[in-house]
């Protein structure tokens, strides 16, 4: 990280203004019917399009990398021996199966009283979910007993745990979320929140790119719940990133390692690519194959080594996400930019248009 004077590290410095009723709560018909904001890091210059505008912005050549995670319905409800209602987000459900019915796996707890250790909470089927350690910062330790292994037991009784900005206040949905807040390319399931700026792309618009030359790679970071949480300090360089499960294949490694030699341009589907794609790169500079937690923490004053543009989509004011694509383009050229979007009034957050920054 840089020493720069100019950069700004007070977050009060990453806001923005923001009419509710730009919250997107749905998603557009036509996945590729969103609209495109592109912002040209050179000069600031701003340009409008559909999103299948980004055609004509792509390089044959270009190598894009998408992020293939899959959300998983993490979201249980449930009730104590009390009669109690309960709600248990699952962070981990990426975790190996047999780890986890040992050590159980974390989640975020939501009762009318702390849950303590040794309560059991009955879920819909017959399950049923004993708690190992008592709620610490709405965190506790679960094992879930019943015949099924974690992820088969969420895709039964499980829920899509979509942002809390998303409302849906029991009403009938405006879309089917199990399949909208989904990537079409999306195969590796742990994600408890989707990497968003796929959400953009239609298995007809992949192609297209794919016949332009552009190659095509995938690598995984499953998407916690903390991608939506504020950062709570007001010196941006003190916060902590909180760790995600990611995965660099060799053969996806050695892929955007060439492209990199042959000077081609390495485009990022989302910030959760650039975070691994850096993360993997940050001692010796290139991307080598990993499996573990990716923690990286990217604010103004980062320097970039690996991606060349990213797509992504527009992020809440003062998140870490925005503070992502702020050292990538500058604080004051996406400020800028979401100002002109808010007129233009775009679509913001998951379900909202996106933006292409080169």
């Amino acid at each position: 990280m840089g020493g720069n004077l100019e950069i700004a590290y007070n977050l009060g410095e990453y806001d923005y203004a923001l009419p509710p009723e730009l919250i997107a709560q749905a998603p557009m018909e036509r996945r590729e019917s969103s609209r495109l904001l592109v912002l040209d890091r050179g000069s600031s210059l701003l340009a409008h399009h559909g999103f299948e505008g980004i055609l004509r912005y792509l390089e044959p050549g270009d190598l894009m990398v998408l992020n293939d995670t899959r959300v998983v319905p993490a979201r249980l409800m449930g009730s104590k021996e009390t009669g109690g209602q309960v709600e248990l987000l699952v962070l981990d459900p990426y975790k190996d199966p047999g780890l986890g019915s040992k050590e159980g796996y974390v989640c975020l707890v939501k009762a009318s009283k702390g849950l303590r250790a040794g309560s059991v909470v009955s879920l819909r089927g017959g399950a049923r979910a004993e708690v190992l350690s008592s709620a610490v910062d709405g965190k506790a330790r679960v094992r879930f007993e019943g015949p099924d292994e974690l992820l088969q037991l969420l895709g039964r009784i499980g829920e899509i745990p979509l942002p809390p900005y998303i409302r849906r206040n029991g009403a009938e949905p405006p879309c089917d979320d199990i399949s909208s807040y989904q990537t079409v390319y999306a195969c590796n399931p742990g994600a408890v929140a989707a990497p968003t700026a796929g959400l953009h792309f239609s298995r007809s618009l992949l192609d297209e790119i794919f016949a332009m030359s552009i190659e095509l790679v995938k690598v995984t970071l499953h998407v916690g719940y903390g991608t939506f949480s504020p950062l709570r300090v007001e010196d941006i360089r003190l916060h902590r990133m909180h760790a995600e499960h990611a995965e660099v294949s060799e053969e996806a490694a050695g892929r955007i390692r060439a492209a990199k030699e042959q000077g081609r341009r390495i485009v990022a589907v989302g910030t959760t690519v650039v975070r691994i794609l850096e993360w993997v790169a940050r001692e010796s500079g290139e991307v080598v194959p990993f499996r573990g937690p990716c923690e990286h923490y990217i604010y103004p004053g980062y320097r970039f080594s690996v991606v060349d543009g990213m797509i992504t989509n527009f992020h809440l004011p003062k998140s870490s996400l925005l503070l992502l694509v702020s050292a990538f383009a500058g604080r004051e050229a996406i400020l800028d930019a979401y100002a002109e979007a808010v007129r233009k009034e775009y679509r913001f957050f998951s379900y909202g248009d996106a933006m292409l920054i080169l």
